[in-house]
């Protein structure tokens, strides 16, 4: 064999055995040009999508304030809230609440109406967490003759109401304790299998207890919820819940020392607002000049008491810096919203936005939702701009978790900090794929009208495995390509610093299906001897309408333990289709009805449920 021959010979084995296991590793710049393009905006994330994420509160559908049949109950599942907290309507019982199960002395019962909210959440794809409240004035009441029935209120009342039947009178005497109890193991019961955590119902060491807050009255009931909750249900959690103000940490320590029930306690949740009423950046909760009301201090307090099981976890579970504050407008609530969620992310800690929706017949108004309420104005039920912010922070970190390898770094970290006021902070996630995630921000005071200077800064990226990188603007839902500087050393630039969450990551990162928004407003009228439905369709490329039925008995809702019929599909519909005429109901029957749309990628969320006869 000539040497030129044995030469080419070994080069295409070298070739051969080589460069297959380096383009195993590391795609080629050919790869890189094939792949799918940039997207230009966040794809959508719908709930159903999500293990999880963030929480939202909300008041249980009520009429008229808060009907099911407005296009705004859904629009959690459209936006990818992953949790949800329940059991208060503004400053109220809810339908949850003793008083609205127990209205006749020894007879529990839930609604039909308030097992179809749940199921709603469950069958979308939500956590659920409840606030049992705790008070029903045929037994808390201080008056010496009590009720034998009562008529629940209406959602204008507010703490701290000590009017002689006010439901904000707690359980104190064991006789008490003992009617409150019931009521836990029955609702645990009710809801076994939908509903694993449960908390006491709120803001404890604050006015919601009359006539003032006692730690240790707290603790004697705190002491006999823990293990009612357990022992009905070996699965379910227990929050210790709500605590207003993390600035009253005694109220804390008094309270466990009072139960010695740490143990059984699966979740410490506190509520965060910054500077209530003002204007104050989130993160300034944890600053020394604020550190008093912040969430480091109570989470190390709680991590330091005796009993407390070192696995138990932390949730912001009320947050909101709302427009109406002095020196706020909606620009500054876009900014901060996410601020918070990812802020708390990076800590472990899981935050629940106040509120969904207001019922404006509440003492709050329209000021906390993140979508209109009634107010018989054109946007009623409209998402504020806080809405896409949150939904885009939903979509994007939700399945992260913290990894402090990642890193993000700039020489012109320090000078930025200098003239804007305020620290750049910089956190690195992960995907359940594996796939990085870098946000930063300017931590500092946001003003109103989006006034900002404008900040570059070239920056370094550690530990990420990024190839094609992508800047996110998380207020807007943005999408733009980057180009590397040095992609041996991971340098970009310039890119933005802003006070509201940039996030890098790779052109990749965005592996889910875009499913449909759900459906909306479905309502049910008379057709003769057929009932007629009505719909509202909206985005998402819908291509085909699915309608469900569920016969109904007269003495079940649909998630109790007897149960009825399950649903079942009875008309597939074409792409705009938004009626449907059941004429196959049998005589006399009772119905539920649900509706979804489709599209290649999968399923929407249901839509509201409507009953027939209503």
């Amino acid at each position: 064999m000539n040497r030129p021959l044995r030469v080419l010979l070994v080069l295409a084995a070298i070739l051969g055995f080589v460069l297959p296991c380096a383009t195993a590793q590391q795609p080629s710049r050919g790869a890189d040009r094939d792949a799918a393009p940039v997207p230009t905006e966040i794809p959508p994330r719908r709930s159903s999508q999500i293990h999880d994420g963030f929480g939202i509160n909300s008041d249980l559908p009520r009429d008229p304030y808060l009907p099911w049949n407005r296009w705004w109950w859904t629009r959690m599942f459209d936006a990818g809230v992953k949790w949800i907290r329940i059991g208060q309507y503004e400053n109220s019982s809810d339908q949850t609440s003793w008083d609205w199960i127990e209205r006749k002395r020894g007879v529990m019962e839930v609604s039909p109406e308030v097992d179809d909210y749940v199921d709603s959440l469950v069958d979308n794809g939500v956590e659920i967490q409840v606030q049992l409240l705790y008070g029903n004035p045929m037994y808390t009441s201080p008056a010496g003759r009590k009720p034998d029935s009562i008529t629940p209120e209406p959602g204008s009342f507010h703490n701290s109401d000590r009017s002689l039947y006010s439901v904000f009178w707690p359980p104190k005497t064991p006789e008490q304790i003992e009617a409150f109890t019931r009521y836990v193991k029955f609702m645990v019961s009710h809801f076994r299998g939908r509903i694993r955590y449960w908390a006491l119902w709120n803001e404890q060491d604050i006015d919601y207890w009359n006539p003032d807050p006692s730690p240790e009255e707290y603790g004697r009931l705190l002491k006999a919820f823990v293990p009612a909750v357990h022992e009905t249900d070996p699965e379910a959690k227990v929050i210790y819940g709500g605590q207003a103000w993390p600035l009253s940490r005694d109220f804390t320590r008094r309270a466990l020392a009072t139960c010695q029930c740490a143990s059984g306690i699966d979740v410490f949740a506190y509520h965060i607002y910054p500077d209530y009423g003002h204007n104050l950046n989130p993160e300034a909760v944890d600053d020394r000049a604020h550190a008093a009301g912040g969430g480091k201090v109570e989470r190390e307090l709680i991590r330091h008491t005796p009993g407390v099981r070192p696995d138990a976890q932390f949730w912001c579970d009320e947050f909101n810096s709302i427009p109406t504050w002095t020196n706020m407008d909606d620009s500054v609530q876009v900014k901060y919203i996410p601020r918070q969620l990812v802020y708390n992310w990076a800590a472990g800690v899981k935050t629940f936005v106040w509120l969904l929706a207001s019922g404006t017949d509440g003492n709050e108004y329209d000021d906390f939702g993140m979508i209109h309420g009634l107010r018989y104005l054109p946007d009623d039920f409209t998402p504020r701009p806080v809405y896409a912010a949150l939904a885009h922070t939903n979509w994007l970190f939700s399945d992260t978790r913290p990894d402090d390898s990642i890193k993000i770094s700039s020489a012109d970290f320090e000078e930025i900090s200098r003239r804007a006021g305020g620290q750049v902070l910089t956190y690195g996630f992960r995907s359940r794929t594996g796939k990085p995630i870098v946000a930063y921000w300017l931590a500092v005071r946001s003003q109103p009208g989006n006034h900002f200077p404008t900040y570059t800064a070239d920056v370094r990226l550690s530990a990420t495995g990024i190839r094609r990188p992508v800047l996110i603007d998380v207020d807007s839902g943005s999408v733009t390509a980057l180009a590397w500087k040095d992609e041996s050393t991971g340098e970009l630039g310039p890119v933005p610093v802003r006070d509201s969450v940039m996030a890098i990551a790779d052109a990749d990162y965005f592996d889910w299906s875009t499913l449909p928004e759900a459906p909306s407003s479905l309502i049910v009228t008379n057709e003769g001897n057929s009932s007629r439905l009505s719909w509202e369709l909206h985005g998402g490329n819908p291509t085909s309408v699915v309608v469900e039925r569920r016969l109904d008995s007269e003495s079940a809702g649909s998630g109790d333990a007897n149960g009825t019929a399950s649903w079942q599909k009875i008309a597939t519909l074409q792409s705009g289709a938004s009626t449907y005429t059941d004429s196959a109901l049998p005589d006399g029957a009772r119905a539920s009805y649900r509706v979804r749309a489709l599209n290649a990628s999968g399923e929407s969320a249901y839509s509201n449920v409507v009953r027939w006869p209503r």
